[in-house]
């Protein structure tokens, strides 16, 4: 099978404010191009601190210019947890970004919280599936996989990504869309998670990093630095089919730019 990578930029900027602006100019721009293409826009969140750093979507002016009834949303991983529990990443999109735009409930692609994480993992791929039936995915002419038009995710200090973990063998899934872990080192446990040939099947893929929390394992995953225990952190593996853009502020950068 044919693989390629996509171009990879790295951008910095001086605060997390302007993260931010740049984050949502970036996003509605190709809400917009996507949309205009194929009439649709399907974007994939996480958790974290990804949905603060989406805020300024919900202001003006791309409140009132976005066209959100084009929007699909789906969750790059989730934790096995009733979707009103407070470790629900469906709760901090709602609270923080869904509730204050208006995208079809129909468009929004939650996990069925009544599942084990096995069974919630398989019915969050079927579900993919159908889409895919239906026209609403493409498959990608690269991998095989779904192909989704934007992810937007973070990373742990650990370089985990979704919740593929560094020690933790559903990094090394390449068959199935969705997998699940019930054992996380990061609480809570269980949860379910794409795999990262759907990952790096994206046309767009967004790395929203910001704090000096993480400055040591970006300098890791894009700069000099050596992981301490000598496995290459997941962040390592993530590519997009055209672009994997890199959003740091100043703190998360600070020890890449004295690596370079």
């Amino acid at each position: 099978m044919a693989t390629q990578k996509g171009k990879k930029t790295v951008l910095k900027f001086d605060s997390e404010e302007d993260v931010a602006n740049a984050l949502a100019k970036y996003t509605a721009d190709l809400s917009d191009k996507f949309i205009k293409d194929k009439g649709s826009f399907t974007v994939v969140l996480s958790g974290g601190t990804l949905i603060d750093s989406m805020r300024k979507l919900v202001e003006k002016p791309y409140k009132d210019s976005v066209d959100w009834s084009k929007w699909w949303i789906f969750w790059v991983d989730e934790r096995v947890v009733p979707l009103d529990h407070g470790d629900s990443n469906y709760k901090l999109a709602s609270d923080g970004f869904l509730s204050k735009v208006p995208i079809p409930s129909s468009n929004i692609y939650a996990i069925n919280d009544k599942e084990s994480p096995e069974g919630a993992a398989t019915d969050y791929e079927a579900r993919v599936k159908q889409l895919v039936e239906s026209k609403v995915l493409p498959l990608s002419a690269i991998s095989g996989f779904p192909k989704f038009d934007l992810m937007l995710l973070g990373m742990g200090p650990d370089g985990h990504v979704a919740s593929l973990f560094p020690t933790r063998s559903q990094r090394h899934e390449k068959e199935g869309l969705v997998t699940f872990i019930t054992d996380s080192p990061k609480p809570p446990p269980p949860r379910i998670t794409f795999t990262f040939p759907v990952i790096n099947s994206a046309s767009e893929i967004a790395m929203v990093i910001t704090g000096a929390e993480l400055a040591n394992i970006v300098d890791v995953v894009l700069g000099s630095g050596l992981a301490a225990d000598g496995i290459p952190p997941p962040a390592t593996e993530v590519s997009a089919e055209e672009e994997l853009t890199w959003f740091l502020d100043k703190d998360a950068a600070s020890k890449l730019e004295t690596s370079e």
